[in-house]
């Protein structure tokens, strides 16, 4: 079963890419090489303006694959994940979040990498990996340029998550609607507004001029932070006692090393 849907509109000019597990749309390395999968077609097609993301059903993510953060597989799945960051970057397509219901860890990292974030009153947004006892690197670079030091920092640390009104509040969201139904709809309205009028490489030009500093942020500190996470982490015993115990259900025991 694939899960990842593919779909395009106004004339092949808007991608739509949907996660779709049946569950709560896991970042899982399956679903991880579809998207990678569906970036290289997207690549390959000039005409397209505008990359969107959601999740079917209730909710847009729950996050990557807590079993493949353990230490055998934690390697392999950040190396898929991030390139999918830089794959974006690279391809320099706007790029359109709508979320609804859960978006935490790796799912709340796809949203980040977005150019414009929309979501419902559903929303809940958070980065729980300290609660695992490890951190998410993509995060802790894009949130700070997202929504400042001091309150990006707060969220890392703490691993809570927020409701949609305080996320726009904080400057993650640009809109909140109901429901998504009326997400949807704006959604489109935007597209039809801000997007289909324009010229697809006019558009590509002005993705990549506002994200210069993102770009290089991201090619020279992502690395950095994958290699902090798998050699150094990865290698304490209490990232993977916090793995472990979420696989097993139970309070972790921290040995504060």
């Amino acid at each position: 079963m694939e899960k990842v849907k593919f779909t395009r509109s106004h004339d092949d000019t808007i991608a739509h890419i949907v996660l779709d597990d049946g569950q709560g749309n896991v970042l899982d390395n399956i679903m991880m090489l579809e998207i990678l999968d569906r970036l290289q077609v997207i690549a390959q097609d000039p005409k397209i303006k505008l990359i969107t993301f959601q999740g079917a059903g209730a909710h847009f993510s729950f996050g990557a694959s807590v079993e493949e953060h353990t230490k055998e597989f934690a390697e392999a799945m950040l190396r898929t994940f991030h390139k999918i960051f830089m794959d974006l970057l690279q391809l320099r397509i706007p790029t359109l979040a709508l979320v609804s219901g859960q978006c935490l860890g790796g799912g709340m990292e796809l949203a980040l990498i977005c150019s414009v974030i929309l979501a419902d009153k559903s929303a809940r947004f958070g980065q729980p990996e300290i609660r695992l006892g490890v951190f998410p690197p993509p995060a802790s670079i894009l949130l700070p340029e997202r929504i400042g030091l001091a309150r990006a920092e707060e969220l890392l640390l703490t691993g809570r998550s927020i409701d949609a009104d305080e996320a726009q509040r904080i400057g993650l969201v640009h809109a909140v609607y109901d429901d998504k139904h009326k997400l949807e709809a704006a959604a489109e309205d935007w597209i039809l507004k801000h997007v289909v009028p324009k010229s697809a490489s006019s558009l590509r030009f002005a993705s990549h001029a506002a994200r210069i500093k993102l770009n290089h942020l991201m090619n020279n500190f992502l690395p950095q932070l994958e290699r902090l996470y798998v050699t150094q982490l990865m290698e304490t015993r209490d990232a993977n006692e916090g793995i472990t115990a979420f696989l097993e259900k139970r309070k972790p025991q921290w040995a504060n090393a």
